[in-house]
């Protein structure tokens, strides 16, 4: 029996061994971290302004999880690239920063509304969601000139752009806002679930992502009219398309789900990293910014396999994808990481 036992163990040891070394290793990567300085001046659209110091202060991030302890100064937490820059949205700035892609440089500092939370390039404007001045700012890449205020619904938090509209979750009202890209008016509010954070388009449907009823909802972009809302983990936050299902972050889950955009089914769930915020499709990869573990890793869509894990400042919220690197926008250290992006 004892020989049996003995023999068992080393056959059931082998076969772990052999799991193991057949298991996709993930590739651990670098990045560069920059740091956001605008220590000179900030450009805003009625010319140069100088800024002072700020006092670093203990928040709540985009609000799904509180990072405590002392943060950079001006909170970067969320991030859009528009061709040629990096556009950064900072909340404790009140402005948006952006740096060149091709060599990091920064491109100036502008002056938005208060809290900046979400930042988005619909093709032809940057948009910026300001948290506490119920406001979305437009503005010029080129220059970053001030195109206009526009009223957003209470609380702009997420952000969305699809067939000439631009969708606004509020987090404060449950509602999800409608406006018309090309002069900001106001279409239609509907409501969704409690808190919502993240938001995308995909086809004719818009997916809202509630962080308090752990559920998405899917609305008929046409008239806002709900499709459908569809239980997921824990505090879901991010939302991205691979072009054919819907993929959500949940940042107390840990996790990351796979929901089939035709009817919510879920699809898969996949272990990621350490409170999961930000997330981006590159045409290929999903890209996660883990917030709690400073990493953003890459996803296969196929299967849910995490390919390559890169290093970040601390707590990386938002993340991009510029055609040939990733960015994090890094809450803690107020800067953005920059890395190659694996094939």
């Amino acid at each position: 029996m004892k020989a049996t036992l003995n023999r068992a163990r080393v056959l059931t040891a082998a076969v772990t061994l052999a799991l193991l070394a057949a298991a996709p290793a993930f590739a651990q990567r670098s990045t560069t971290e920059v740091p956001l300085d605008d220590s000179t001046t900030v450009v805003g659209g009625d010319g140069m302004t100088t800024i002072g110091g700020d006092t670093a202060p203990t928040a709540d991030g985009s609000g799904a999880g509180v990072v405590s302890g002392t943060v950079g100064v001006g909170g970067a937490e969320a991030i859009a690239f528009d061709g040629t820059y990096i556009w950064v949205a900072r909340q404790f700035k009140n402005s948006v920063t952006r740096v060149r892609a091709a060599d990091a440089v920064n491109g100036g500092t502008f002056k938005v509304g208060t809290n900046p939370v979400a930042v988005l390039f619909d093709g032809t404007s940057i948009w910026v969601a300001n948290l506490e001045s119920d406001t979305v700012t437009k503005l010029r890449p080129s220059d970053g000139a001030v195109l206009g205020h526009f009223a957003a619904g209470d609380g702009p938090s997420g952000m969305a752009y699809g067939g000439g509209y631009l969708w606004v979750t509020n987090r404060n009202s449950n509602k999800v806002t409608k406006l018309r890209a090309s002069d900001g008016a106001v279409v239609g509010a509907y409501a969704v679930g409690r808190r919502p954070l993240g938001v995308a388009v995909l086809g004719t449907g818009l997916w809202v992502a509630n962080n308090l009823d752990d559920t998405v909802t899917k609305l008929r972009a046409s008239d806002g009219v709900k499709l459908g809302t569809y239980s997921v983990g824990d505090g879901p936050y991010g939302l991205a398309s691979d072009g054919t299902d819907m993929w959500v972050t949940n940042f107390f889950g840990d996790n990351l789900m796979k929901l089939r955009a035709a009817d919510g089914i879920l699809l898969g769930k996949f272990a990621v990293g350490d409170s999961p915020a930000g997330i981006t499709f590159s045409g290929t990869y999903l890209w996660v910014a883990n917030s709690g573990n400073n990493t953003v890793i890459q996803v296969r869509p196929a299967d849910g396999g995490v390919l390559s894990t890169y290093k970040t400042g601390s707590t990386p919220f938002g993340v991009v994808f510029d055609g040939v690197n990733l960015w994090s926008a890094n809450f803690g250290s107020d800067s953005v990481s920059k890395g190659s992006a694996a094939n």
